[in-house]
């Protein structure tokens, strides 16, 4: 068996990952994709514990500067991750893997309530799990509750899952000429107003040393390259 180079990895998936090439809600393949994936982690002797995002489903943020109080947009966004949780759980249990959601929020009948320790044996016992809802508090972004909950379980490393193979200079869609960077600084990442995760995630994940790395979640295999020593996507530490 190859040598792996994190023991227990905290994955951060945007909810509107989920969508696919839909303009809305969730996408069995790529749930099914994502599930493939962290059973080569699990297969592998990784603990997997996930955040997922609500994107996909609803944006607190977007209805706030509408006019709704920011305080209730952000408790339906963190509703929205549950339903992304509840599906990835789905998919996960699918592919034969044992799974706890884990939620910042009391809602007893549908998941567990977070609690640290617990989400801990959890993964020491080989499951995977994924925390929902958050931190459980508004004015926080998902990213924030990635760094906060990666930090929280002992996490090896924050990974983050996006549609492009690294953080870039500009938006590489946009812009040809943009420059992969294969690695970076956290003060760098803030000072040059990266697209990496948000400020806040950025500086608990400084304060508390755990690295960051941020890969192409589409390009099947590269998580586990990745977890096996392989320089994949861009550090940040």
């Amino acid at each position: 068996m190859t040598a792996i180079s994190y023991k227990r990895i905290l994955l951060k998936l945007s909810g509107e990952a989920l969508m696919g090439e839909q303009d809305f809600g969730i996408s069995p393949d790529i749930l099914a994709d994502i599930a493939d994936e962290v059973r080569s982690l699990i297969d592998a002797g990784v603990q997997v514990a996930m955040v997922i995002g609500g994107g996909n489903i609803f944006r607190g943020v977007s209805l706030a500067s509408s006019g709704m109080d920011r305080t209730s947009a952000d408790q339906m966004g963190m509703l929205a991750t549950v339903i992304n949780a509840l599906a990835m759980q789905d998919a996960i249990e699918q592919k034969g893997m044992k799974i706890r959601v884990m939620s910042a929020l009391s809602i007893h009948s549908v998941c567990e309530d977070y609690i640290r320790r617990r989400a801990v044996r959890h993964l020491e016992k080989g499951r995977v799990v994924i925390f929902a809802a958050g931190t459980g508090n508004p004015f926080f972004t998902t990213d924030s509750a990635a760094s906060l909950r990666g930090i929280e379980i002992n996490a090896n490393v924050v990974i983050k899952g996006t549609k492009v193979d690294g953080v870039y200079n500009a938006d590489p869609v946009k812009d040809r000429t943009a420059v992969r960077y294969d690695h970076l600084g956290y003060d760098q990442v803030i000072e040059e107003k990266l697209a990496v995760m948000d400020t806040t995630a950025i500086v608990l994940c400084r304060d508390n040393k755990v690295p960051i790395r941020v890969y192409d979640m589409s390009e099947k295999g590269a998580l586990l390259r990745m977890i096996q020593g392989e320089d994949v996507g861009t550090l940040v530490d």
